[in-house]
């Protein structure tokens, strides 16, 4: 019960700031003459599944990961720090670099991508769609895998839960065409709206670059960065399939069913583990998934 209630408090505390940094960037982009970014009732449902994948999630997290991270952990090591800066330090980065993994697993492989895919579908920019999730996140399972190797070493739990949420706090604010460029030290070591919005672009420079969560020297380091003043104009959205509703759960889920539908249309399990685009390039004659 702790732990949904930090979770809880976290949640509404984040919540607040959100929506006041939406109201505050929409009002900007008026008066920039920019009314076209954002369209009222897509922010609405983009608020919609932000809070039905952070109500998710905030149980998840206290009834699934807390109970399935202990018990890893008794597998592992007993890691002993005297600092827990030092501590908390260490499972920043790695929590980051595992980040990285799961975010590029989501978009080489269909089963993430259906986890993954409502996030890419807004073609507007801005810092509601940061909100624009989905609770197969934590229900696909891939957030649990992300936390096996803190487990085994043997880090405090409240530690790696409070990695993730600063993760994915600080990733709210890259969501947004205001900011251009910061300055090139911070440029090169964290991930910033301009190395965002590459990722969420759509044109074949742009699709699968720039994974990292908060840090982007993992992408330079496997190869997967591109700089937004080399990727050309930048296009959002999905390039096959955008969402044929703004209906929150349609959101949520209709990629995951799409997935299902089409392994079973086409009686190929391997639709599930291949690249998203594979079954439009195996089955040219199929509804072409979220891409």
């Amino acid at each position: 019960m702790t732990d949904f209630l930090h979770a809880l408090y976290f949640i509404l505390i984040a919540g607040s700031v959100f929506i006041g940094l939406v109201l505050l960037e929409r009002r900007h982009l008026i008066r920039q003459q920019r009314p076209d970014a954002y369209d009222t009732k897509e922010t609405l449902a983009n608020f919609s599944t932000g809070v039905l994948y952070k109500v998710v999630d905030g149980v998840f997290i206290a009834l699934v990961v807390t109970v399935f991270y202990d018990w890893v952990r008794q597998w592992g090591l007993s890691w002993r720090s005297p600092s827990v800066v030092l501590d908390f330090a260490l499972v920043f980065v790695l929590t980051d670099l595992l980040f990285y993994w799961a975010h590029r697993f989501m978009h080489r492989v269909r089963f993430g991508w259906s986890a993954h895919a409502v996030h890419h579908s807004s073609e507007r920019y801005n810092l509601s769609t940061a909100l624009r999730q989905t609770p197969m996140f934590d229900l696909s399972g891939v957030v649990l895998l992300s936390t096996i190797p803190q487990a085994l070493i043997g880090f405090d739990k409240n530690l790696v839960v409070l990695a993730f949420e600063m993760n994915l706090f600080y990733q709210f604010f890259i969501h947004t065409e205001v900011v251009r460029r910061l300055p090139a030290w911070f440029e090169y070591l964290f991930n910033t709206p301009s190395h965002h919005r590459v990722h969420h672009g759509r044109n074949p420079r742009q699709i699968d670059t720039n994974f990292g969560g908060t840090l982007i020297i993992w992408d330079r380091l496997f190869g997967t960065f591109v700089d937004e003043r080399e990727a050309g104009e930048i296009r959002y959205g999905v390039s096959a399939r955008p969402p044929r509703s703004l209906n929150p759960l349609h959101l949520v889920f209709g990629e995951f069913l799409s997935m299902w539908v089409d392994a079973w249309r086409h009686r190929d399990l391997r639709i599930v583990w291949k690249h998203p685009d594979w079954v439009n390039e195996r089955y040219p004659s199929s509804a072409k998934a979220f891409r």
